[in-house]
């Protein structure tokens, strides 16, 4: 059963997603270069902008197989249910069930029953921040790590805002590797300001659709590292951060290698 929202039963949200850490090497100087999904969104009257990885949440390709695994889970939205996205409220004894679950199709390449891989969410959200059509010859990927998100967390999804939330992140390394695509993201990230996101946003509302709108912010890994996070203590890094006056999403650090998170268990 399938149907949508939570219940008394139904009570714990789990989202399953594929997050990318996205690099190229900087045409000038050579260094690797971590590019991010800028998204500003408008809610209540104030636009939000917030920096974090590419990626999205995976497709269930067989939903029978996620009947006969739980007996009964609700999608968390109708968007959810109508995408078949992995945003599921499920019984609480039933996490461990869909983590392992989750962690087996993952390492199963064109699995049956999930999506594992980010090329559609990928090729989605560079036409959002940059109005191109990603090609695969643009870009080289592979899977990297699962990271586990045991304890809930209140979630910021507009769908289900607030509610506590398991997670589990399949990680990708995404290579750029076309000097075009290169250039192009490097002209987005300096000449497209929060602000302007901002301004874009409440136009995006203003003729009718949902107040978003999106960039992409490019910044230098070495210094995402050093003046974002490795200064930090571990138990602080679960949060969101400014760096360079963008706001970082939690989720960053799950796509960064020897970044410690209290929060996140890595495979």
């Amino acid at each position: 059963m399938n149907t949508i929202g939570a219940t008394a039963e139904l009570s714990l949200r789990v989202s399953v997603a594929a997050l990318a850490r996205v690099l190229f090497k900087h045409p000038e100087n050579g260094a690797f270069m971590l590019a991010l999904e800028r998204k500003a969104t408008l809610r209540e009257g104030t636009v939000n902008v917030m920096s974090q990885p590419f990626g999205g949440a995976i497709r269930i390709l067989n939903l029978d197989v996620l009947n006969d695994l739980l007996g009964e889970f609700h999608f968390d939205s109708q968007r959810s249910r109508d995408e078949q996205d992995f945003r599921l409220f499920i019984r609480p004894s039933g996490w461990s069930v869909i983590r392992e679950f989750c962690i087996d199709h993952f390492s199963h390449d064109d699995d049956l029953i999930l999506e594992t891989d980010p090329t559609r969410e990928l090729a989605e959200e560079f036409y959002d921040a940059l109005k191109i059509s990603l090609k695969p010859e643009q870009y080289s990927s592979k899977p990297v790590a699962t990271v586990i998100e045991n304890d809930p967390t209140p979630t910021d999804n507009i769908h289900a805002e607030g509610v506590p939330t398991v997670r589990v992140y399949r990680i990708f390394e995404v290579i750029i590797s076309d000097s075009g695509l290169i250039d192009a993201m490097l002209a987005n990230s300096d000449m497209v300001s929060d602000q302007d996101l901002r301004d874009l946003a409440i136009d995006d509302a203003q003729t009718g659709s949902k107040g978003r709108a999106n960039a992409i912010l490019a910044a230098s890994m070495k210094q995402i590292h050093a003046a974002a996070y490795s200064a930090m203590p571990p138990a602080e890094r679960d949060t969101s951060i400014l760096f360079e006056q963008h706001q970082l999403d939690r989720t960053v650090t799950a796509v960064l290698d020897n970044i410690t998170n209290p929060q996140y268990q890595r495979l």
